[in-house]
């Protein structure tokens, strides 16, 4: 049975981001999770910092942010209580959707039962869902409207999967995406998007549909792009690569929440289940060519550059921002999306001029404690 939709604060925000944890001699994923994990437990600090699918693995996470300066600071006290640690141990954290030099197959269950349970279920797909992300969770205030909010912010994944597009490269080669890291989860059975209800009732008996099948226990079971979180009482977006800064992924958090009270209190789109019929063009273009992708309308069937969809939607929701103090969000998102310079653009000329993965990666180290980004 589906657990009751929790009360939370309307377009409160958290934010988790899952970071590569690698050694310092070829900076592949390294096995020190548990280490990190016992060096930090002792610090104070809001959030937590989790065990996540495998040793190569970590996830930060935030509390229950009210704007985009709460959502930075604690970012940054996580970043900074992780670096320490991978310090003292002679270690490298970085963001970046997808390590470069992991072999799949020699990826291993963290141990807890349910990472135990998905490897011995999924096999050799979940040993390549070693794989980098960012989620960001919002609160909604109501049921209803969780699953309204979910769909409207369906035909803006585009926009999300570009912006934060970190992962070019994968098993030592250009893939030719911005995006490759989503090629790993489109496999799974339970991916995608979510089904097209909009009232809590119906998602409910959809659920227990589901779990008579025996094919899911729980909510987590959906790779979903999108999905209600009914135990925090939010709606958690899934789409994004792990960006290089903190201050960068807590920018794109602030634009998630700023769309979300737009999309929720002037309720501009029509929701429709054939808004899902380009569902899935849109956001190939958007993995595979990021900021210089088009996607497709799915009201109207015109076809338009993410880039300019993005700079329009920063204008309508700007209102909206000022409410919350996302404004220094949004304007670090309109700076970015402006120069064109996404992370995995910005990976992609480290590489041209060291011709070096490793080289890459140790940058990536660098930058995710606060060195300048070369542009």
């Amino acid at each position: 049975m589906l657990q009751p939709f929790a009360s939370s604060d309307s377009f409160t925000i958290g934010v988790e981001l899952e970071i590569q944890v690698v050694n310092t001699h070829d900076y592949n994923l390294t096995k020190a999770t548990t280490e990190l994990l016992n060096r930090v437990r002792e610090e104070t600090f809001a959030g937590a910092i989790n065990p996540e699918t495998t040793e190569g693995m970590i996830e930060l996470s935030t509390g229950i942010c009210r704007n985009f300066d709460q959502a930075k600071s604690e970012l940054l006290t996580l970043r900074d209580t992780l670096v320490r640690a991978a310090d003292f141990l002679n270690v490298g954290v970085c963001g970046g959707g997808t390590n470069f030099f992991q072999n799949w197959y020699d990826q291993r269950s963290d141990g807890r039962e349910r990472s135990e349970y998905l490897m011995g279920l999924y096999g050799a797909l979940y040993q390549q869902f070693t794989i980098f992300g960012q989620h960001v969770h919002v609160g909604c205030p109501d049921a209803d409207s969780a699953l309204v909010l979910l769909h409207s912010l369906s035909r803006y994944v585009p926009h999300f999967i570009a912006l934060a597009a970190s992962s070019p490269f994968v098993q030592r080669t250009d893939t030719n995406f911005q995006c490759a890291r989503l090629n790993s989860i489109a496999p799974f059975p339970l991916s995608g998007r979510a089904p097209f209800v909009t009232e809590w009732s119906e998602f409910e008996h959809y659920f227990d549909r589901m779990t008579n099948t025996g094919l899911v226990k729980s909510l987590k079971d959906f790779y979903w792009d999108i999905r209600p979180s009914p135990g925090y009482g939010t709606v958690e977006v899934r789409v994004m690569d792990t960006p290089l800064r903190v201050e960068w992924a807590a920018a794109i958090a602030a634009y998630i929440q700023a769309l979300s009270r737009y999309l929720l209190v002037e309720q501009p789109l029509r929701l429709s289940e054939q808004d899902y019929d380009v569902y899935r063009a849109n956001r190939f273009m958007a993995c595979r060519y990021g900021l210089d992708g088009t996607c497709v309308n799915p009201e109207t069937g015109s076809r338009g550059p993410i880039r300019g969809e993005i700079l329009a939607t920063l204008d309508a929701i700007a209102s909206h921002a000022q409410v919350l103090g996302a404004e220094e969000g949004l304007d670090i998102v309109r700076r970015t999306v402006t120069s064109g310079l996404s992370d995995a653009m910005r990976l992609r000329r480290i590489y041209g001029a060291h011709d070096s993965l490793h080289e890459v990666v140790r940058q990536q180290c660098q930058i995710w404690r606060g060195a300048q980004i070369p542009d």
